[in-house]
């Protein structure tokens, strides 16, 4: 990458990263939130889309700031990707956005992981797979063929407290995906527990809800096989 798209692109990270934080406190007031509190980080994706180039036919990487803070370029070097994660989203926001974020790429692929903030604020399972399945059914009406890659809601430190709604909202929505040959369950919880009752410490930030560069690395190695193949065949 040359020094000034270099530059660019640090520049357009740090403006999203500003728009996109969320404290904790404030994730967990209330459950419904409002998709317009990101229309300023949705045009900074469109203002960059506009002065630069995006890869046809790629891996769209969708969903909250998992996704957003995961150095998905270097992570996956030999893949077209994209990354239009946005901190703190829920489901519902995804979908609100989806015209303007998700169908102008017609990825091949889409890596989607959202939901944690949504069982943070207090909403079940069953809402959770609802959502989903409102995503799911908006990409195949307009991009038939492109695939769903789920990867599931996290164990963290942080969020420990919300792991058995978050568990549970997972194996809802994995007894749907394995119904489903489009759309593909990539386990990356299981690595990230020492057992059942505890999550490790090692591959967390210091906040205990964000990934450090080893989970990044576990997340990478779970996901990678499975993109190649559906980039490859």
């Amino acid at each position: 990458m040359k020094r000034n798209e270099y530059l660019a692109m640090l520049g357009f990270l740090l403006s999203t990263i500003l728009l996109g934080g969320v404290s904790l406190a404030e994730e967990e007031q209330s459950i419904e939130v409002d998709p317009n509190r990101y229309e300023q980080y949705i045009q900074n994706f469109e203002h960059w889309d506009q002065k630069n180039a995006f890869p046809a036919d790629g891996v769209l990487f969708m969903g909250s700031s998992s996704i957003r803070m995961w150095m998905t370029r270097e992570s996956f070097p030999t893949l077209p990707v994209i990354n239009r994660g946005f901190g703190g989203a829920h489901i519902s926001d995804v979908n609100h956005f989806a015209d303007r974020i998700v169908f102008p790429y017609k990825p091949r692929v889409i890596v989607f992981y959202a939901g944690d903030n949504d069982v943070a604020r207090g909403k079940k399972a069953d809402r959770v797979l609802a959502d989903y399945i409102t995503f799911v059914n908006t990409v195949h009406e307009r991009l038939p063929d492109t695939k769903i890659v789920y990867l599931p809601i996290k164990p963290s430190i942080a969020r420990w407290k919300h792991w058995p709604e978050m568990h549970k909202a997972n194996a809802m929505i994995q007894e749907l995906i394995d119904k489903d040959p489009k759309q593909y369950y990539v386990d990356t919880t299981a690595p990230m527990l020492h057992n059942e009752n505890q999550v490790r410490k090692d591959i967390f930030l210091e906040d205990g809800l964000h990934l450090n560069s080893t989970g990044y690395e576990l997340w990478t190695r779970e996901l990678e096989p499975i993109l190649t193949k559906l980039m490859t065949h």
